[in-house]
């Protein structure tokens, strides 16, 4: 049974988020404070995490920072916080996905199907070492190396370059790679991609490699 924490200081929104996870099979932790949840975070293993942004003691962006220092579990934030520069600065921080209140429980319980699923699939896709260049992705021990050093990143980027690495030289749009990385069709937000993007190429390049090249109103390409 996959499990689920729940960092959420509305207890009505957080039972609603529980009820719905649990009648669909998943079990679920809750936490009503950010410190607290980033205890748990630390302490036990977790399939997914969802997490409020405005939280006393220590708010959502505080624990995903914290978080990612450590471990790379899938993340969606639930937050009633709908502008862009919460979105952009969640997903910056390492989420996985963002979705604004009110929200809707079985679109909740289809994403969070979705990223584990999604991941799972591409972690366990392929046993082999991928070795470009500079950069090393080993998907048996999920982890990557650039220049002999290991690189941090979450697991929605791992699962991003990875799928991006085992598909050189082939160039996809923003919307094929949401569908084939995050598998939510309509349910999200395409826009995610390109921070992704972003965020793996502050963490993979270097002055020698420019591993992943955008073409211009088309997408981008792994070379």
């Amino acid at each position: 049974m996959k499990n689920i924490l729940i960092i959420e200081d509305d207890k009505s929104i957080a039972e609603l988020e529980r009820d719905y996870l649990e009648v669909n099979g998943f079990s679920c932790e809750l936490a009503s404070r950010g410190t607290t949840g980033l205890e748990l975070a630390m302490s036990k293993e977790f399939d997914l995490i969802i997490i409020d942004i405005m939280l006393p003691g220590m708010d959502g962006f505080e624990v995903i920072s914290k978080l990612r220092q450590k471990k790379q579990t899938p993340v969606i934030f639930l937050s009633a916080k709908s502008d862009d520069i919460s979105k952009i600065k969640g997903l910056g921080l390492g989420a996985d996905d963002y979705m604004t209140k009110p929200f809707s429980p079985n679109e909740l319980v289809a994403r969070v199907k979705a990223h584990i699923s999604r991941h799972e699939i591409l972690k366990n896709g392929s046993s082999d070492t991928l070795s470009i260049g500079n950069l090393v992705i080993d998907n048996a021990a999920h982890s990557v190396l650039v220049d002999d050093k290991p690189v941090s990143l979450t697991a929605k980027e791992y699962d991003l370059l990875l799928f991006l690495a085992q598909n050189p030289n082939r160039t996809f749009s923003k919307e094929q790679l949401f569908d084939r990385v995050w598998g939510l069709d309509a349910l999200g937000d395409i826009s995610t991609v390109a921070v992704h993007i972003q965020r793996i190429r502050d963490k993979i390049n270097t002055g020698s490699e420019k591993h992943i090249q955008t073409i211009w109103g088309v997408g981008y390409r792994f070379n």
